[in-house]
């Protein structure tokens, strides 16, 4: 991994939604590369979060800060004279979608538009991420692996929201960015699980909290299939793909798919009964209940990141349970979380060879 910890070094990296899930770990990330990080994120969204827990602020430059407020993200951009630009902002859960349309379209899809603009009048940005969902796809019900040139869609406010940050993307790409030189990319990653994730309605953090309580823990859709990986998989993919954007920035300025192999996918109850072994007496029953609508079968064609980037998945299915049973099972016993992290990271950089 040499070579990639390398290029990071000193480099100026701005990420938008640093206080989420995934945004803590890229932070944790770039920081043991030696990055100059600035965050820029409202408050984490649960409580606890891995920012709080593993006190990210203490490591990196952070703004509390609306990303529609354009202005602001306009100037905190400009101010910190990025080289790379990472956006994760987000309400990145279908449920809520329902219960908050109006506010999941407003920050998924002008929240997008409101970073673009912003990076448009920044000439030091020489690359820029954005980070939708699997998805975004138009979801046809069928076992299917979507590949990047499949249609954008969505039946839930939440996949509708995420298509349509793909297509402004696009947009912005044609009309702009291309005339700038300053490349730009989406990333679509699966269902990302790992340590340090508390948010409310999703699988991982549902057991935590049951099995922590000695409680039973509700399962909605068993047989519902996602392409789960460990959270540093796709991050690693999107630092991977801003170096590649940087050295040949016409090559690689399109949308990408980053997840597990297609045998990798795995059902709901096969997370439900691996991650349970972990904890002694843990509960489990069905959830007959009505719910709002979400797609039974997800899954991602990441032939194009194979080939053209040479990334895949270092971890396993399994690895990834493992991993991710190994950090909230270590963090409830007394250790650090940053450390937790780091450890983690580390392991993982190691891994394999450098692409």
């Amino acid at each position: 991994m040499e070579n990639l910890v390398d290029f990071y070094k000193n480099k100026r990296v701005f990420i938008t939604g640093d206080t989420g899930f995934k945004g803590s770990w890229l932070a944790c990330m770039l920081h043991s590369m030696g990055a100059i990080v600035h965050g820029y994120a409202l408050s984490p969204p649960s409580t606890p979060s891995l920012w709080e827990l593993a006190h990210i602020s203490e490591h990196i430059e952070h703004t509390h800060a609306d990303i529609l407020d354009n202005q602001t993200v306009q100037k905190k951009i400009q101010n910190c004279a990025p080289d790379i630009v990472l956006h994760l902002a987000a309400q990145s859960l279908v449920r809520p979608s329902y219960e908050s349309p109006f506010a999941t379209f407003n920050t998924n899809v002008m929240g997008t538009a409101s970073v673009l603009d912003a990076v448009l009048s920044t000439p030091s940005v020489k690359c820029t991420i954005i980070v939708t969902s699997d998805k975004c796809y138009q979801n046809i019900g069928e076992p299917y692996a979507y590949k990047e040139s499949d249609s954008m869609g969505g039946d839930d406010p939440y996949s509708a929201s995420k298509g349509c940050a793909e297509l402004i993307t696009h947009a912005y790409r044609q009309s702009f960015f291309i005339k700038t030189g300053q490349a730009l990319a989406s990333v679509r990653a699966g269902n990302v699980i790992g340590g340090g994730d508390f948010a409310k309605d999703r699988l991982i953090p549902d057991m935590v909290r049951a099995f922590a309580k000695n409680e039973s823990v509700s399962i909605r859709n068993p047989t519902a299939t996602r392409p789960w990986q460990h959270v540093l998989d796709p991050l690693y993919g999107y630092l991977l793909l801003a170096k590649k954007l940087i050295e040949e920035p016409a090559t690689y300025d399109k949308g990408w798919n980053f997840g597990p192999m297609h045998q990798e996918t795995h059902t709901v109850g096969e997370v439900v009964k691996q991650f349970s072994t972990y904890w002694n007496g843990s509960k489990i029953f069905l959830d007959t209940n009505v719910h709002p609508h979400e797609a039974v079968y997800l899954g991602l064609d990441c032939t194009q990141a194979h080939t053209q980037l040479q990334w895949q998945s270092k971890l396993s299915f399994t690895d990834s349970i493992t991993w991710t049973a190994d950090w909230f099972l270590k963090l409830a016993q007394g250790e650090n979380a940053y450390s937790l992290c780091m450890q983690q990271i580390e392991y993982f950089l190691s891994l394999g060879k450098e692409n």
